[in-house]
């Protein structure tokens, strides 16, 4: 299964997305939300994947990000048990839009709530990786371990997404942050930041709105790499979640030092 979806992600990516990549008509790309693009790749893309994914694994259903965009109801099918697919057609797609990298094609097999299988693939790099549960983490085929020791605040860098932070989380970030080695606001594509934690290019990663197809993929490579995917509260991340505020690290050491550097008395209350 995971060589012929791993397939599949390859042939969508490079028959429908990369051959658009800096070459959209002005009518192939709107906006869904204010600052939230849409192209005629990610459609088209998400249309192949569904198609294609669930006549890999007859019964399945799909959960992608165009259809919930559609209807939202659609995100309710992960909580409902059963073999569900989770798609982002094209992640990032404001740089693809843009002409710019990074953009990738993510997947995740959830069972049960679980997510049990992922797959990232870098469209333009034409890089895989992916995870089993339980089996570990790979990039093309080589098995990637997250750092396992635990340095000082003052020697982590990672990503904090701060663009939809509450003004008291904000408050807090800009508080403490200081005390970390260095953030930046990211790549605008969760495809990026996962896979750059499990092979040690930051260490962490700090992310408010828990779309499941930006994070059920990322998560679970960072977790059969060693690492850690939980929400500010604590609690181990699942597909299914619909709280926000989620902090991912290369490991254990690594999460709780962010924690508590960031939120030395504990997460503010979430204002609504």
């Amino acid at each position: 299964m995971l060589e012929q979806v791993s397939a599949l992600i390859r042939e969508v990516a490079q028959t429908i997305v990369l051959p658009r990549f800096q070459k959209l008509s002005a009518d192939e790309v709107h906006q869904k939300a204010p600052g939230d693009m849409v192209t005629i790749a990610d459609q088209e893309s998400e249309r192949a994947l569904t198609r294609g994914l669930t006549a890999l694994l007859p019964g399945s259903v799909v959960v992608g990000e165009e259809a919930v965009a559609a209807d939202p109801a659609v995100r309710d099918r992960i909580g409902a048990g059963g073999a569900v697919w989770i798609v982002d057609p094209v992640d990032g797609t404001n740089n693809f839009a843009a002409g710019r990298t990074p953009f990738c094609v993510m997947t995740a097999l959830v069972r049960d709530g679980v997510t049990v299988a992922a797959w990232i693939l870098d469209v333009v790099e034409d890089r895989m990786t992916l995870a089993e549960a339980g089996a570990g983490a790979f990039r093309d085929g080589v098995r990637l371990k997250s750092r396992a020791d635990a340095p000082a605040a003052g020697e982590l860098h990672g990503v904090i997404s701060r663009k939809y932070l509450p003004e008291n989380y904000r408050d807090q970030v800009d508080a403490h942050a200081g005390g970390l080695g260095g953030y930046t606001n990211g790549k605008h594509c969760a495809g990026y930041e996962y896979p750059a934690i499990a092979t040690d290019l930051q260490q962490f990663g700090m992310f408010w709105r828990l779309f499941p197809w930006d994070h059920a993929p990322g998560s679970l490579i960072v977790q059969e790499a060693g690492g850690v995917s939980r929400l500010l509260d604590g609690t181990d991340y699942r597909a299914a979640n619909t709280r926000r505020g989620l902090l991912v690290a290369a490991n254990e050491d690594i999460w709780q030092t962010v924690h508590s550097t960031l939120f030395p008395d504990g997460p503010p209350t979430i204002e609504d």
